[in-house]
């Protein structure tokens, strides 16, 4: 049975400085639930970015499968831990 680990405060400024980093966004104007796609017009291959660099600064691995569960920071956030508990 998987872990549960804890993204710390720290870990969550990283996770938002990447995205924020590829979507080309100021971190101003991405909130927790605000949606990549609808709201700040990101496109499929931002999310595999995101992933990418995700796994390379946390040394994790992401399933491709999770990209469906990445459409926001809590979202991300969550795919993140989760990749980190097993």
């Amino acid at each position: 049975m998987p872990g549960t680990a804890v993204v710390t405060a720290e870990q969550r400024t990283q996770i938002k400085e990447i995205v924020c980093e590829i979507l080309e966004l100021e971190e101003e104007e991405v909130s927790d639930t605000s949606l990549f796609k609808e709201d700040h017009n990101a496109d499929s291959l931002g999310a595999i970015e995101i992933l990418s660099s995700l796994e390379r600064t946390f040394g994790i691995e992401i399933d491709q499968g999770e990209l469906v569960r990445m459409v926001n920071m809590n979202g991300v956030i969550s795919v993140v831990q989760d990749s980190m508990g097993r």
